[in-house]
Formats: C-alpha cells, structure tokens, sequence
C-alpha cells in the first residue's frame, strides 16, 4: 500500500469572480455548479469527476484551453452558444477560424473546434466529438 492513491481526481483553475462563474458555468452554460465549504465552485462533470474553481485577486486567465465540450455538431453549438450570449473568439492566424469562430478540421488539423472565453477570460472549446 503506497500512501499516493488515486481515488477521484479532480482539475481546477482560477477565476477573479466566483459569482461571476456560477453565473456563467451554471446558468449560461447549464452545468451543476455548487458552493462547497472553503466558498469555492465544485462543478459536477456530467459523465463523472469534478472541477474546482476558485477565485485568485491576481487571476491571469489561462492562455490555453482549460475546458472542452465534444459535440455532435460545432456549429450548432456555436448558435447555441451565441444564443446564450457567449462569443467565440475569431483567430486570424494559423487558427484560420471562420467569421463564427469555427476551426474547420481536416487532414492534419484535427476537429472542428470553436474556442470561446469565461468571465474570468479562461479559454474554453467546444469541439467535434466524432
């Protein structure tokens, strides 16, 4: 028996506002988010695990993708999304994104893909699960 055992894992990051983030996680984007204990956000994964998020004074919000959301369809997704008020992010750069904010996949590129930010400016996709 070693004393590192791996018994529910779980990720986390930072935000500059955790009211700012239940909003967003829970009511825009429709996610089980609760209080815990310690005044952080515990947010239930639907197939399981767990996020924790926490608010930092100094937050730097990531500058990678820190959350994603595989769908059957991106661009539905993407309208969806926009519906609720969330803007993708437009990449002229190698990204090449689309005037919605889509990353066509292919050969080399990988999946559909649509990045969008949190309140807090944390990177988040939601991507071709197929």
């Amino acid at each position: 028996m070693t004393a590192f055992q791996i018994t529910h894992p779980f990720s986390g990051f930072s935000v500059d506002s955790i009211d700012a983030a239940r909003a967003f996680y829970g009511d825009t984007l429709g996610l089980d988010v609760t209080t815990n204990a310690m005044g952080f956000l515990d947010i239930a994964l639907p197939d399981g695990g767990s996020i924790l998020v926490y608010a930092k004074p100094d937050h730097t919000p990531a500058t990678f993708t820190i959350l994603n959301f595989p769908v059957d369809d991106v661009e539905a997704a993407v309208d969806d999304l926009n519906a609720r008020g969330v803007v993708t992010k437009i990449y002229d750069d190698e990204m090449g994104t689309d005037a919605k904010g889509i990353m066509r996949g292919g050969p080399d590129r990988g999946p559909d893909i649509a990045w969008f930010t949190d309140p807090a400016g944390n990177v988040l996709a939601v991507l071709s699960a197929s």
